[in-house]
This record gives C-alpha cells, sequence and structure tokens, in this order.
C-alpha cells in the first residue's frame, strides 16, 4: 500500500509504538523509515498533537491503526495531512455482527460498574470493545504483570496487550519521548468480554479482580 502511494526511499512514515511491529516492517520493506509517535492514552491511538511534532519536511505518511474498538481522532489527523501535504493511511479491525458488539457493550457495562483497584476503559462513542482494556495502576509493570499471574490463577483469561513497544524492540531501536505509549505497556491488561461469557463467567472476573483491589491503588 505504501509503496503503490509513492513512498519509498528518503521517505519517513509516522507509525505508532503501541502494538506490534507489523506496521514498522511494512514501512522499512517499502523503503521508508518509520517514526514513532506518542499515543492518546485514552484511545491507545495516534496522539494527533504527537504526530504533529514529529513531522519534518521529509514525511510523506502517517499510518494511524484502530485498536481495542477504539478510534483515533481520523478528522484532525486528516486535517494535519491536508496541513503538511501527507499520505494518511487507517488500518482498522476486523469487523464484528452488530449483535456481538451489542453483548460486548453489555458486558463491559457490567465489569465498568462492578470492577474496583483497577482503572476501567472510557467507552466514549461508538466503543466496541474489540478488547476490554483496564490499567493496573501502582508501580507499573510489576504490579501489572504480578497482577495478572493472579488474575490467571483464579481462571480468568487476561491478556497483556502490548508487552514491549516497538521502539523498545532491538530492530527498531529510538531514543524518543513516548510516555504514553510506555505507561500503556506497563500497565494495560484486557479482561475478557466475548459473547459467549456467562453471566457466572462474568461474576468470576469480578471477583478474580477485587479481590486484588486491596493490594493496589483505588480507582479514580
Amino acid at each position: 500500500m505504501l509503496r503503490a502511494a509513492g513512498v519509498g526511499i528518503g521517505d519517513e512514515v509516522v507509525v505508532p509504538a503501541f502494538g506490534n511491529a507489523e506496521v514498522a516492517e511494512a514501512v522499512v520493506l517499502a523503503g521508508a523509515l518509520p517514526v514513532f509517535a506518542d499515543i492518546d492514552p485514552v484511545t491507545y491511538c495516534l496522539d494527533a498533537a504527537a504526530v504533529e511534532a514529529v513531522v519534518t519536511p521529509r514525511t510523506a505518511a502517517v499510518v494511524v491503526v484502530h485498536r481495542f474498538g477504539r478510534s483515533a481522532d481520523i478528522a484532525r489527523l486528516h486535517w494535519i495531512g491536508q496541513q503538511h501535504g501527507l499520505l494518511v493511511l487507517e488500518q482498522g479491525e476486523s469487523e464484528v455482527p452488530y449483535d456481538e458488539i451489542a453483548q460486548r457493550r453489555q458486558r463491559a457495562a457490567y465489569l465498568d460498574s462492578k470492577l474496583k483497584g483497577v482503572w476501567t476503559p472510557d467507552g466514549g462513542d461508538g466503543h466496541t470493545y474489540q478488547q476490554y482494556v483496564v490499567r493496573v495502576p501502582g508501580n507499573g509493570r510489576p504490579d501489572r504483570d504480578a497482577f495478572a499471574r493472579a488474575v490467571r490463577a483464579r481462571g480468568v483469561d487476561c491478556k497483556v496487550p502490548v508487552k514491549t513497544p516497538v521502539h523498545r524492540l532491538p530492530e527498531y531501536r529510538r531514543c524518543v519521548s513516548l510516555p504514553q505509549t510506555e505507561r500503556a505497556a506497563d500497565e494495560t491488561l484486557t479482561l475478557p468480554v466475548d459473547a459467549a461469557l456467562t453471566k457466572r463467567d462474568m461474576q468470576r472476573i469480578v471477583s478474580a479482580c477485587n479481590a486484588l483491589g486491596g493490594l493496589l491503588q483505588p480507582a479514580v
């Protein structure tokens, strides 16, 4: 897609570091240089102001990744693209049937109302809850990882969505400041909200998480 759009050697492409390396790999395959910008801490998508801050005369494109069922501020990102003559590409998530989205939203609302000791996601407009992402407050990754192990021991299939930001991988290591990206990588954890989950399953998730709430700072 990048090559077809004319992106190539000598160009820079702004991409997120919070996620997998596929986007950065595509930029490299096109002969361009991936430039990492920070994320919005609510949507986990590229932050428009952070994108504009890293634009240079060599910047040719921005690849926007919509994540966890939340959309980036695409209107503002397109505006930035127009101001600087940049190609703005979007990478979406697999589509989910509306009835399944409705069930996920129902389960997410239940968790929102019951969970303690973690920061629940900001639903916002149009959140489809491809993943239900909470933050484990405290001292960063050690607390989150310990929390995850304890929750799994109670039979809950939780996952760490991004273990290492792309800009920290050896092949893409950059000396850049991405505080929101790094904080999200240290604190985030996904909890199940699949449509197949029963009420008892949801109660088990809440019970497992809340049993550990006293070990952590209270949610705010």
